[in-house]
């Protein structure tokens, strides 16, 4: 059986994972999104390929034990792993296995609160499969703050909200040791499945780039376009599991080891981390009742 496990990544600037420039036909470069709720996601293939580049820096023979060996493998990696003859022109399956990240908390800006994390009953449904916590029934336009509120009505660019009971079980599904989102102090809300799709539009990040001419201050041909992203605060998950082998019975503590992740780091996920995109806090978990 596998060993379970979740990840927890806090975005700490807007996070941009899809097209890039060139990759479409007009000149808004898109995220990823989940096909229901149309809120954005980190696929599994992006979270691998960068815990993999991650590991190979440090390790090489400990990226190529966990995510398996490339028939292909560049000169340098055939001679670190010279010793195993047999591995070099086969490829080997991987130990560790990455699903999508979707959302969990998503900040949006409400001018009398000034921001309020938003989240829907499918994406909590799913964090509380992956997390093991108890299952619960997330009423829509339930909220939890610490203390109480003046008032019972946000206004989103949408339209007014009005907020149904307080739901103190909600506390207990935002992650801990977080940087923006704090329970003490912020306003959580849950709102429709079919609401988050418009509300998430509302609330993403977006920039206007260019690229100018090297002798005149005129944009190149087809060289201005927008990106939106994630912002900064958004809370997401995402689950991995170990492969036991005969070598690694219990793998969870020698991956974490491996990996670094003694208890959490930083990393960089999508494009343009040069010009302040990507930046995540990322947490791993066991689950609670792993097999």
């Amino acid at each position: 059986m596998y060993h379970k496990a979740y990840g927890i990544i806090e975005t700490l600037a807007p996070l941009h994972v899809g097209a890039s420039a060139g990759e479409e036909t007009g000149n808004l470069n898109l995220i990823f999104r989940d096909q229901f709720t149309l809120t954005g996601i980190i696929p599994g293939s992006s979270i691998r390929g960068r815990f993999r580049a991650d590991m190979r820096n440090r390790n090489w023979k400990g990226a190529n034990l966990w995510y398996g060996h490339e028939a292909d493998a560049d000169e340098e990696q055939q001679a670190q792993t010279k010793e195993n003859e047999s591995n070099q022109d086969r490829t080997t399956e991987a130990i560790v296995k990455f699903e999508y990240a979707s959302l969990v908390w998503l900040p949006v800006y409400c001018p009398n609160q000034p921001i309020v994390w938003v989240s829907c009953p499918r994406l909590l449904n799913r964090y509380q499969k992956l997390s093991g916590l108890p299952k619960a029934e997330f009423k829509p336009y339930s909220y939890y703050i610490k203390g109480s509120l003046s008032m019972k009505t946000l206004f989103f660019s949408l339209g007014f909200l009005n907020l149904q009971e307080k739901d103190p079980n909600l506390k207990n599904y935002i992650p801990a040791s977080l940087e923006d989102l704090n329970p003490e102090k912020n306003l959580v809300l849950v709102v429709n499945d079919t609401d988050i799709a418009i509300i998430h539009e509302m609330a993403l990040f977006r920039q206007s780039r260019v690229a100018l001419e090297p002798t005149k201050k005129k944009a190149k041909r087809g060289a201005f376009f927008d990106v939106e992203a994630l912002p900064q605060g958004t809370v997401l998950t995402f689950p991995l599991a170990l492969k036991p082998t005969p070598e690694n019975p219990k793998p969870w503590d020698k991956f974490t080891e491996t990996a670094g992740f003694t208890s959490s780091k930083e990393i960089y996920f999508g494009g343009l981390e040069s010009i302040g995109f990507g930046r995540t806090h990322v947490t791993l978990n066991p689950y609670p009742k792993a097999n």
